[in-house]
């Protein structure tokens, strides 16, 4: 048996951010191991994530995720291999998805990791698009905004994990038109040329309620926010009788300093009868058989494409997730530990 390391690497919060997180916000420190005790397993992580969410766990707020705590190690979704156990049904060698990222080693309660099948996929997508943000897209626009085939979508952030996933979700499912919004040229040609949208636009180049106009010149049915702000205020002009909105994230405000404006237009939602909805993907957990049965046959069948921004090294794990909320990935933004 190969001894198990004495220490491992782990990011901590050590001050809250103010706006947009600092590097001496966080530290990357040594942690020391021992041996898991019962009913628990030690897990070198093979991959972690980066995702939007974690900004706000950064503030020490009330909020529907607990704020991570000074001085301890940040977490957050990770993938890896089975290095020592002391519970019943894991074994060494094995790969499960946990939710102790942000560091190399996790002492893993076995209750709370999940087996996964590399065989099936790469284990980073268990991360990505067969993971949480798979199930995102896939409750949000099916669960939540109630799509139906002929439904015209818009989706902001549409070249992100969840943003392209939910435009190819409501592609394969008939929908009559699929329109994105990313940050970039190169994200915009990405969405049409192999994502399948029929139309994008770079929300840099000019209002997005303009370009969202000239996308859409008929509305929308159906509006996937992962950005708020100005998106959502376009959205709503847009969006058609009984349209509905899925609101999943607002990137735009998250490292706002100040309080920020609602859309001057919400008196729309009541003429036209609009329902605006939050979600939490973790209200939908009874999906996810359906879920990975519906997606892993769409990635087979090479109906449904992903992408991955991957980023080498524990100690680039901060730097990865600064270029996440500047919106440098395409598709799930993973750190790979090796």
């Amino acid at each position: 048996m190969t001894a198990l390391p004495a220490s491992g690497r782990a990011w901590h919060l050590v001050a809250r951010p103010h706006g947009w997180p600092k590097p001496e916000d966080v530290a990357l420190r040594e942690v020391p191991l021992a041996a898991p005790g019962e009913g628990r397993i030690l897990v070198r992580n093979k991959h972690f994530s980066v995702d939007p969410y974690m900004r706000g766990r950064m503030n020490d707020v009330k909020s529907y995720a607990p704020p991570y705590r000074l001085d301890q190690p940040m977490d957050g979704a990770a993938v890896g291999e089975v290095v020592a156990s002391n519970a019943e049904g894991f074994a060494v060698g094995d790969h499960v998805l946990h939710g102790l990222g942000w560091r190399e080693y996790a002492d893993v309660p076995a209750r709370h990791a999940t087996p996964v099948d590399a065989s099936l996929a790469p284990l980073s997508a268990y991360l990505g698009v067969l993971g949480m943000p798979g199930l995102t897209a896939y409750a949000g626009l099916f669960e939540v905004a109630s799509f139906k085939e002929g439904d015209a979508v818009f989706v902001s952030g549409a070249a992100g994990a969840v943003g392209s996933q939910v435009g190819q979700l409501a592609r394969i499912k008939g929908a009559s038109r699929v329109i994105g919004s990313a940050g970039s040229d190169d994200k915009v040609l990405l969405l049409v040329e192999e994502y399948g949208f029929d139309a994008a636009f770079n929300y840099k180049n000019g209002p997005v309620k303009e370009q969202l106009k000239a996308a859409a010149p008929d509305g929308i049915d159906v509006y996937f926010d992962n950005v708020g702000g100005d998106h959502l205020e376009a959205a709503i002009s847009s969006l058609k009788l009984h349209g509905r909105a899925t609101i999943c994230g607002m990137i735009s405000i998250y490292n706002s300093t100040e309080a920020t404006p609602a859309p001057h237009n919400l008196a729309q939602v009541i003429g036209k009868r609009l329902r605006l909805q939050g979600m939490l993907v973790g209200d939908h957990a009874a999906l996810q058989p359906q879920f990975v049965k519906d997606v892993a046959g769409w990635i087979a069948s090479g109906e449904l494409a992903y992408h991955e921004t991957v980023v080498e090294g524990v100690e680039k794990g901060f730097d990865a997730f600064l270029g996440l909320l500047r919106g440098e990935n395409t598709g799930k933004m993973i750190v790979t530990l090796g």
